[in-house]
Parts: C-alpha cells; sequence; structure tokens
C-alpha cells in the first residue's frame, strides 16, 4: 500500500506539477477529447476491459451510444463483471426504446432519479486498488463519445482518497434515492413520451408545409460535395474529347442522383437507361423525376417486358428487353446522345455487350459498387479505362452521405460446448437450438427505430426456407426469396418489409446488389465470409439513410472459417494484406469516422486471429490476383505506384522477405508478364533500391538519389537542396544516406545481395557510378527506378510526415532505427533486445512469446499500466554489471531510451511499434533469476513511459 501511495503522489506531482519528471505510477490524469487519433470512447472501453466493477451517471443517453458498448459490456457479462447506471428523463431527451435497451444488460442495475436538472456525465471504474473516473462533457451518446468537441478529464484515485469518496458517497446517495427502471415505467413514459413528440411533430410539420408551399415551384436537387467533385470530373473529361466514363461509388452514395445532375448538366435531346433489374429501374424513374421536376410525366417512359414507351425521351430499359433483336434494333445506331449502364459490372455479359457494340451516342456512362468481377471479362476497357470519380465505403463514412452503422462480430452458435462451423445439413443449419442462439443475439444487438426491417444473408436456398418458417413461429414473421422468385415476388416482399408485415427477408445472394431498401435497420450475416466484396455489397443494403432509423445493426455470426481474415479487410478497405494493421483493426475505434464503431465479442475476434495466423497474405496467389485486377483497371501493365492509385495491396508485399520475389521485376518475369531484359547486377540493384529506399524512411534518401541522377553534387549543395525539402535536415542525415547509396554502411559482403554501389564519392563530390549511370540507358530499368523513387516519396509523406525521424506509433525494423539515428554502420543484427550506442539505447520486445524459444530467452517484460513497462535486462547480467549501470545511469549520461514492442512474431514479422521514449524510474532494479529456470542471473527494472501508451494499441499489444 506505501508503494501505491508512492505512485499516486508521483502520478499527481507529474500531471499538475511538473510534466517533465519521470514518475512511477499509473495514475496520471489526462484529458480525454475526440479527434482522429483517439476518442473519448476508446478510453471507456480501455477503462471497463481492466475494471472489477463501474458506475455510469448520465443525463442523457442514446441508443447509439449504448449501441457502441454492447459487446464490451457482454464480454465483461461472461466475466461476472457487473456494474450500475443513474439516468433520468430530464428533458424528455432519452427515447422509451433506449430505455428498453438498458434492460437488455444482465450484468447491470438501472435506476431513475427524478431529481430536478439532473445533468450529471459521470463514469467510475473499480479496480482492485485503485479507482478510475471520467467527468467532463460526455453525454453516453455516439456523438459525444466519438464525435463532438469534447473535454473529459480521466483522473485515478486510492480507494479511500477524498474525490473517489466524494464521488461515490454522491452516487451511493442518489441510487438509494432512485427508483428501479422496470417495464411498467417505461410504458407510463411511453405515453406522455409520444403525447409530447405528436404535439411536437405537427407543430414542425405545418412550418415545413408553409416553407414547402413558397418553394415548390423552385425544387432544385443540388450535389453533395462527393457529387461535385465527380460531376466536375465528368465535365473535365468531356472537355478533353471522352466519349466514355466510368463512376464507382459505394453502395448508398447516390449514384442515380449523380447520374440524374449529370444528365442535368448535359441535356441531351434522347437519353438511355439501361439496368438488370426493374425495380431498380422504377427507383430510378422517380430520382431522375426529382433531379428533373420541370420535365413532363410522359418524357419519362420505361422499356420492359411489358411496357414499350421507345419514343420517350428518357428511357428506362431492362437488358432483358432491350438486348432482343427485334427491340434494339428498332433504334438507329446513333439514336441517344447519352446511354447509362447501371450496375455497369453486368455490362461485360453477352446481353450488354450486343447493345454496347451497336449504339453509338455521344457520351456512355458506366455506374457500380463493384467494378472487380471474378471472370476475365474487363469493364475497366469497355469505358477505355477513364475513371471519371470513386467513392468506396470509408469515404462515403466520412463524408457522411451514408447511414452510420454498428458491426458487431459475434460468435456463432456453440454446440455441445464447442464453437463450430460444421453445419453440413440443414438440419444443423436451422436447429431449435441455432435459431434460438440467432434470435438471442439479434434481439440483443438490436436495431434502430420503432420496428424491425431486417435482411439476413445464409449460405443455401433450403436454409433460407426453413428458418423463415421457424423465425415465423417465434413470433418473428419472415419471408425467405431466393433466385427462383420472380420479379413480383421479390417486389411484394420488399413491400411486406417496409409496411412492416414481415421482419426479415432471409435471402442467399439475391440482394447483394441494386436493390434498394432504405427503411433497413438491421442486416444479419449467417454465412462464411468467401468474398470482401459481397460482403461489402450486403452491409451495404441497410447504409441508406432514412427517416426511420439513426444508424444500422450488423451481426455477423463468426464461426471457425478459414477465410474469417477477410472480415476486416473489407470492414477498413485496407488491401495492404498486412496481418499486423488487420488485428490491430480489430480494437480500433479511430478507424471509422463518425459515429460508426466496428465491435467484435472475445471469442469472435479471436476467431479472426487464428484465421490470421494460417493465412499466408503475400502467397503468390494474391500477388497474381492483385496484378490482374489492378492491370484491369489501368490498361498496362501496372507499376509499383500504380498499385497504391488503385487501393491495392501495399507494393512491399510483392518484394517481401515472406514472398517469393526479391523485386518487381523478378515477379513479372517468374508470373510471364514481361522478358528478362536485365543484367543480374541490375536486377541485384533493384532489389537494394525496392528493401533500402522504397520503404520511403527518410526524405533524404529519394531527394539524393533523384537529385545525383540528374547530376553530380557537392555534399554541400545536398544538404542544402535536401533543406528545401526538410529545414530540419542535418548533415548527419547526408552523410548516412551518402553510406547507404555507396553501401560503406553495410557489410562487406553486401554486394552478394545488392550488387554494385549506386553512388561513388570523391573529393566531397557525388556521382553515380559508372554501373549505375549505364543500367539507366536501359528504359525498362530507368522506368523501374523512378517508379521506386514516386514510391519512396509517397511513403515518406503518407507515412512518415515527411521527416527524417521516429513517428510514435509507426512500425520499424532494427535496422530503421540505426538508419534514423544515424549510426555509423548497420549494427542492426547485433542489437538483439537492447544495445546502448551513440548516446541511444533502443529495446526491442516481443510481447507474447513462442513457446518454442529457450527458457533463457523467454523474458517476461510486462507493461503494468500504459505508463510503465517492467524490463527484463539480458540473462547473466547482475546489479554490478557495466551495462546495467550504464542503463540505470542512462539520464545522467544523457542516453536516450527507446520502446519498440511487437505482438507476437507471427503478426508482425521483423517490425515493432515505437512506443516513444522512457526512463528508467529510481529504485526499481532488482536482480533476480530468468522466470523460467533456475539459474542465470536477470535484472528486472521499471521503465516510465514519457507519454502513456495510447489506449487502443496499449490495449492491442497486451490482449492475448
Amino acid at each position: 500500500m506505501n508503494n501505491l501511495l508512492e505512485d499516486f503522489n508521483q502520478s499527481l506531482h507529474k500531471g499538475f506539477i511538473d510534466r517533465t519528471i519521470s514518475h512511477k505510477g499509473n495514475f496520471m490524469p489526462k484529458l480525454l477529447i475526440n479527434n482522429k487519433e483517439e476518442n473519448v470512447l476508446s478510453t471507456i472501453i480501455n477503462e471497463l476491459y481492466k475494471c472489477k466493477s463501474f458506475t455510469i451517471s448520465v443525463a442523457f443517453i442514446t441508443e447509439s451510444g449504448l449501441a457502441s458498448l454492447k459487446s464490451h459490456l457482454y464480454d465483461l457479462n461472461q466475466k461476472g463483471i457487473k456494474g450500475k447506471i443513474i439516468t433520468s428523463n430530464y428533458l424528455g431527451f432519452n427515447t422509451p426504446k433506449m430505455y428498453k435497451e438498458l434492460l437488455k444488460f444482465n450484468n447491470v442495475d438501472v435506476r431513475l432519479t427524478d431529481v430536478n436538472g439532473f445533468h450529471a456525465k459521470g463514469y467510475v471504474f473499480e479496480h482492485e486498488h485503485y479507482a478510475s473516473m471520467i467527468v467532463g462533457s460526455s453525454n453516453l451518446t455516439s456523438n459525444a463519445l466519438k464525435v463532438n468537441y469534447e473535454h473529459n478529464i480521466l483522473l485515478s484515485t486510492q480507494k479511500n482518497g477524498d474525490l473517489v469518496y466524494n464521488v461515490k458517497a454522491q452516487f451511493d446517495e442518489l441510487w438509494e434515492k432512485s427508483s428501479p427502471l422496470s417495464n411498467a415505467w417505461i410504458k407510463e413514459y411511453e405515453l406522455t413520451y409520444d403525447e409530447r413528440n405528436l404535439k411536437n411533430a405537427i407543430r414542425i410539420t405545418q412550418e415545413q408545409n408553409e416553407i414547402q408551399n413558397n418553394i415548390d415551384q423552385a425544387v432544385k436537387i443540388e450535389p453533395n460535395i462527393m457529387q461535385k467533385e465527380a460531376l466536375h470530373s465528368l465535365a473535365e473529361l468531356r472537355k478533353s474529347g471522352k466519349d466514355k466514363s466510368l463512376i464507382i461509388s459505394a453502395t448508398g452514395t447516390g449514384k442515380t442522383i449523380l447520374c440524374a445532375l449529370d444528365v442535368r448538366s448535359y441535356n441531351p435531346n434522347k437519353f438511355l437507361f439501361i439496368v438488370h433489374n426493374e425495380e431498380i429501374l422504377r427507383k430510378a424513374i422517380e430520382e431522375f423525376k426529382k433531379v428533373l421536376p420541370f420535365s413532363k410525366d410522359e418524357d419519362f417512359g420505361l422499356l420492359t417486358g411489358k411496357n414499350k414507351a421507345i419514343h420517350s425521351k428518357y428511357l428506362f430499359a431492362t437488358i432483358q428487353t432491350l438486348s432482343k433483336d427485334d427491340i434494339y434494333s428498332q433504334f438507329d445506331q446513333n439514336h441517344f446522345d447519352y446511354i447509362v449502364y447501371d450496375e455497369a459490372h453486368r455490362s461485360a455479359a453477352k446481353s450488354y455487350q450486343k447493345v454496347f457494340n451497336y449504339f453509338t451516342p455521344n457520351f456512355v456512362l458506366g455506374m457500380t459498387a463493384t467494378p472487380e468481377r471474378t471472370d476475365n471479362l474487363n469493364i475497366f476497357e469497355m469505358f477505355d479505362y477513364n475513371f471519371a470519380y470513386e467513392i468506396r465505403l470509408q469515404k462515403a463514412l466520412e463524408s457522411e452521405i451514408l447511414c452510420p452503422f454498428h458491426y458487431f462480430g459475434v460468435t456463432d452458435y456453440v454446440r455441445d460446448g464447442k464453437a463450430t462451423d460444421d453445419f453440413s445439413s440443414l438440419t444443423d443449419l436451422t436447429s431449435n437450438e441455432r435459431v434460438k442462439h440467432i434470435l438471442e443475439k439479434t434481439q440483443y444487438y438490436g436495431y434502430s427505430g420503432d420496428e424491425l426491417k431486417g435482411l439476413i444473408f445464409v449460405s443455401r436456398k433450403d436454409e433460407a426456407k426453413d428458418l423463415a418458417e421457424k423465425l415465423t413461429l417465434h413470433q418473428v414473421p419472415s419471408r425467405a426469396l431466393t433466385g427462383e422468385d420472380n420479379s413480383e415476388k421479390r417486389q411484394e416482399a420488399i413491400e411486406q418489409l417496409k409496411s412492416g408485415e414481415i421482419n426479415y427477408i432471409i435471402t442467399v445472394n439475391l440482394f447483394n446488389e441494386g436493390i434498394d431498401i432504405a427503411p433497413v435497420n438491421q442486416i444479419v450475416m449467417l454465412r462464411e465470409t468467401e468474398s470482401s466484396i459481397i460482403f461489402i455489397q450486403q452491409l451495404g443494403r441497410g447504409l441508406r439513410k432514412s427517416d426511420n432509423k439513426e444508424y444500422v445493426t450488423v451481426i455477423d455470426f463468426i464461426g471457425n472459417y478459414e477465410k474469417n481474415y477477410l472480415i476486416p479487410v473489407a470492414l477498413s478497405g485496407d488491401q495492404s494484406q498486412n496481418k499486423d494493421n488487420y488485428r490491430r483493426f480489430l480494437t480500433s475505434n479511430t478507424v471509422l469516422s463518425g459515429v460508426s464503431t466496428i465491435n467484435f465479442e472475445e471469442i469472435a475476434k479471436k476467431k479472426i486471429y487464428d484465421s490470421l495466423k494460417q493465412a499466408k497474405l503475400s502467397a503468390a496467389s494474391h500477388i497474381k490476383q492483385a496484378y490482374n485486377e489492378v492491370e484491369q483497371r489501368i490498361g498496362r501493365m501496372p507499376l509499383l505506384m500504380d498499385f497504391i492509385r488503385q487501393n491495392s495491396i501495399d507494393p512491399s508485399v510483392i518484394y517481401s522477405s515472406e514472398s517469393n520475389y526479391k523485386n518487381y521485376h523478378e515477379f513479372l518475369v517468374k508470373s510471364k508478364k514481361i522478358e528478362d531484359q536485365l543484367t543480374e547486377n541490375e536486377k541485384l540493384n533493384l532489389t537494394f533500391l525496392s528493401r533500402e529506399i522504397a520503404p520511403g524512411l527518410k526524405n533524404v534518401d529519394h531527394t539524393i538519389l533523384n537529385t545525383i541522377i540528374e547530376r553530380p553534387h557537392k555534399i554541400q549543395e545536398l544538404l542544402t537542396l535536401a533543406q528545401k525539402v526538410d529545414p530540419k535536415v542535418t548533415l548527419k542525415d547526408i552523410e548516412t544516406t551518402l553510406k547507404i547509396l555507396d553501401y560503406s554502411f553495410y557489410s562487406v559482403t553486401i554486394n552478394k545481395t545488392y550488387g554494385e554501389p549506386i553512388i561513388t564519392i570523391s573529393n566531397d563530390e557525388v556521382t553515380l557510378t559508372k554501373t549505375f549511370a549505364a543500367s539507366l540507358e536501359n528504359l525498362l530499368f530507368k522506368t523501374y527506378v523512378e517508379d521506386i523513387i514516386q514510391l519512396a516519396q509517397y511513403n515518406n509523406t503518407t507515412h512518415h510526415g515527411n521527416q527524417n525521424r521516429l513517428i510514435l506509433y509507426n512500425k520499424y525494423t532494427r535496422k530503421d532505427f540505426v538508419k534514423l539515428l544515424n549510426w555509423d554502420k548497420d549494427e542492426s543484427s547485433t542489437i538483439y533486445g537492447y544495445k546502448s550506442k551513440h548516446n541511444t539505447l533502443p529495446i526491442f520486445i516481443t510481447y507474447h512469446k513462442q513457446d518454442d524459444i529457450s527458457d533463457n530467452t523467454k523474458y517476461e517484460d510486462e507493461f503494468l499500466s500504459p505508463d510503465e513497462l517492467k524490463w527484463f535486462t539480458r540473462s547473466d547480467k547482475t546489479l554490478n554489471s557495466k551495462e546495467v549501470i550504464e542503463i540505470m545511469a542512462h539520464k545522467e549520461k544523457n542516453i536516450d531510451m527507446y520502446i519498440f514492442v511487437k505482438k507476437e512474431d507471427s503478426a508482425d514479422g521483423k517490425e515493432y511499434y515505437f512506443l516513444g521514449k522512457a526512463h528508467y524510474l529510481e529504485g526499481t532494479a532488482e536482480q533476480t533469476i530468468m522466470p523460467n529456470e533456475k539459474k542465470n542471473n536477470v535484472v528486472t527494472m521499471t521503465l516510465s513511459m514519457e507519454k502513456p501508451v495510447q489506449d487502443e494499441i496499449y490495449r492491442y499489444i497486451i490482449e492475448e
């Protein structure tokens, strides 16, 4: 307890008196805000993750705010951890449905206070030996937890501290005077709430009607910011003489309105809109009429099986009808000025091709959410590789075009105490136990709005039909739809869902695209994720905004599937194939802008971790697939930068140590994309440039290389030029780069790996070596080099802030550290766990050790908190060892200590997260023996982080 008191004293001293001191203790006050790097929600989740119990006292709570905590409260319930919430009906802000959601938490007691003007915003978390609390401006609403400009303070105190005592005493007093939340109270509250809202709705409707009457004759839909950008791009394409273009737009982002806006601007004499589905066609006409309000109804016509309005100015046709020889031949080839192919990824099919090749309009526009195809047909080629604009899911969410969503990765049915994905028979897929499990999860995670309107995606047609019957028997009216159902039956089911006659439509892949059911407020995925494209298509079915919902609930039942790793790929939009990026994504609450959240139950998350461990994301098949997709998009052999521009794999995957290729040229040759036209030395030089320059670690590397390629320069000239790019560049930075380029930085055997050096230095003048200069005469080699320099510049700007220094939370290898800190030579292979040199002490820690490593290297380094790290020296060291004495005196000797940590070898390879500088805490060094053996002395000590490790990355690292 004395140590705990000392920890608090030092933490408070740092927090309130002197921020520069090293402190012992993990109780430092912290300001909580919402920005791209952190948010209030992350800290609340982190405290819940660590606590033994919790109490929350807030006036205002929204369903969306609760949704962002549901999976975490579920996991706490599994661990037996309980909490209390006090709220009220102050100002009538809280909805009756929100109160019903509160009653779902088995481990949370909820009470209502009738204190007049109750406006509290406090969160208290009980830990084993201390308590922490968040007080400030944040209610339990999604906007307050993730978006709004908020100020909150996280404080920690001893359990008998006066501050926490007073807060808890006030809470306990209020708790005793408050009434338990009950269904009876909610029913009573609903009456007054509905009456008040009805009056407000009538008043608002009257005001809106008055305004509408004044502007009805001047209605003109205007584009949102993303549509404006796309429209500008379309106009520029036409100005440059292009007559075809492709728009790639995420589901729900308004691509039909965008198209109508462009048509309004273009003003064609005759216009044709083509799609495969009559429901989509009718919806498109409605959208066009909104954008073209002064057009007459007779200007719009349908060309379908039953409708043949072929003389309409704006003709909307199904491809099934239009592609018939006796139909399209009725039109002159140049009859239409402007043709649109909606769901353009289908336009490579024969029926579309027949129409596409017949008509010769002035302009053709293709629109799709998913242009990638699994066959060999290339729609990019059809539209002359002209991209007007691309709107992906993440960008659309950032622009608030789509409805926010709360995604929940939940555990699939557990049979006989074991999670299973072996649903080989219909009996297993729709067993009573699994149906009960599905209902429990869907009801717990719920939906936004007053009435459930959901889509369920399953793996088999018979499963859809059987599940619909069983859900209906459980008082959840449902209907199955399959490809066997005609258009009338589909439309009938959609209307039943919209009207509330049924709660679910259950299908296999029928609604992956094209169907617009805006009121859908719950998406349920009851099948394995086989494709990230289909995953996003299905999730997108609920992302259209609608008055009946504030957000969409997405519930994904995750079994022991081989391709579970595709889930973070799809949700993040990150095609880099970097396993650690995907693992970290699973614990992050900052990856999506706005109030949307990604949540995984612990067991479900582990299933994805297991899948990632087994997946070979750098396999040749993945690289070839990425190459083919990019080649299809651009119509030529891609260069490395093309993978970046097309949001494809990280180019470094191609030539990583885990792949089969040392450089991009080797991949192209082995894949038979090109003939080998390089010398052996040129290929080795490409390997050097790919692995040492392309990562963009330092901006001086690519700047100097590019400068020397142009002409020779003096070293001082190079410094001057580099400082124009970055004023912080030092002569030492320049010298390190020159050592890298002339290979003097490396061992004497480096030529076997990297070939002849790139530069030579004589009389302070830097020139290209004759060998490298001669190689640049080879046009292919020169193209590769210029591409790598561009990639290095991109990587440095994007990932390293256009700097030559360590960036907090970036990932680095030991060699990266040596380069950035300008060591004389590459001594990375001898750093091992740590090494003190050039007034720097880098410490590299693998947090979760593999079982098969030797006992004398199985150090039990451990974070005691985000502020403190218990660290082990090498074995065979005592308190009297010279090395240990120097480490403890590192501050007096002006030696900077840098902490690098990776979660585990299988996830991170050679890269470690840089977590900042640290300092030895006086008096914490102890001499002991290695934990896993009875010999070999070792010294442990506590290191204090200069900055507490960010909540999300801290939780990611320490989680098993």
